[in-house]
């Protein structure tokens, strides 16, 4: 492993996911998965979210395809939380689902907005506390 790319990986991740949330998966990784944990911060995040010809914006609003298109939901919840800090507007996340729904599927299209509204309504529930 590479670990000029691990760290590059590690900092790209906790400012899209957030530091909370990668130490708690760092942090909750065993003998079995931690390799794993180490090798999706290292490549996902180190050489795929480290190249710059895309920005963050750009990549967040990929995922959001690829992941609704998969039906993926826990990570497309987590990645529509990255593309708002990643300054994804929700009017910019809804087109970019209209698009998904049209070219992957109607039930993938529901299936993302129906995840989009749920994290959209966490996080106006938290904002007006």
């Amino acid at each position: 492993m590479s670990k000029d790319l691990f760290e590059k990986g590690l900092r790209i991740r906790k400012e899209v996911l957030g530091a909370a949330y990668v130490e708690k998966s760092l942090n909750a990784a065993d003998d079995f998965n931690r390799e794993f944990q180490e090798l999706v911060t290292e490549y996902c995040w180190g050489a795929g979210w480290g190249r710059t010809a895309l920005t963050r914006r750009d990549k967040s609003l990929l995922n959001l395809v690829m992941l609704g298109a998969l039906n993926r939901s826990t990570e497309f919840k987590l990645h529509l939380k990255g593309a708002l800090t990643n300054g994804c507007t929700r009017d910019e996340i809804k087109d970019t689902l209209i698009q998904l729904a049209i070219y992957c599927g109607i039930p993938a299209g529901v299936d993302a907005f129906r995840n989009a509204r749920e994290v959209l309504a966490e996080i106006d529930k938290a904002e007006k506390k």
